[in-house]
């Protein structure tokens, strides 16, 4: 990604942070802060159903919309999620949720790039935590979820969901990936999706 205006910058940060109110994830807000504090990006759903777009926004104001997150098709079921920078228009890539071993077992997700070639996934650490997240509901509100992403035969980032009883928050770390080989864009698409679903399971 060759962009150097403040649009862009916004995508280079070492580390973000995923905020929202948990009980709201069905009609409420995401706010990215960047490893400063500032806002990096803002999401205002009214209501997130898996086949519907996601919008990501430079403010609260909705100025102008930086990501659109959908899926391929209205009559999508594989779980399939195209990622467009909405300045440029170009298509960063597709997160595909991995069928039946993201139901039962750990979420793993497979990352596309662009050209619509497979670079690498994104895991859910604990087999174990997750089988206990699924079944077992007071479990799953003490295990706090964590995701590793593998790229191109490298950790790129890493995911971490804070034990917060009334706040979701998820941080994101891409300090072991400093030339950027998981486009920020999509990986920052990949934790919005992470925090979105975590509120349906």
């Amino acid at each position: 990604m060759n962009d150097t205006t403040d649009h862009g910058v916004r995508f280079t940060h070492p580390q973000y942070t995923i905020r929202t109110k948990f009980f709201r994830l069905f009609g409420g807000a995401f706010h990215i802060y960047d490893h400063q504090g500032g806002l990096a990006l803002y999401s205002d759903m009214k209501r997130f159903r898996l086949k519907e777009d996601i919008r990501l926004y430079d403010d609260e104001a909705k100025g102008t919309e930086l990501l659109r997150i959908s899926t391929q098709s209205i009559f999508d079921i594989s779980g399939a999620y195209d990622v467009h920078d909405s300045v440029s228009g170009e298509r960063v890539g597709t997160l595909k949720r991995a069928g039946i071993s993201s139901t039962f077992l750990r979420d793993r997700w497979i990352v596309h790039d662009g050209q619509g070639a497979e670079i690498g996934e994104i895991v859910e650490d604990s087999t174990i935590k997750a089988l206990a997240r699924r079944f077992v509901d007071a479990v799953a509100f003490l295990m706090p979820q964590h995701y590793h992403a593998e790229i191109k035969g490298r950790t790129a980032a890493v995911y971490r969901q804070r034990f917060n009883p009334v706040i979701f928050k998820l941080d994101l770390d891409f300090s072991g990936d400093p030339e950027g080989v998981f486009d920020r864009r999509l990986a920052l698409a990949a934790g919005v999706l992470f925090s979105a679903v975590e509120g349906r399971q």
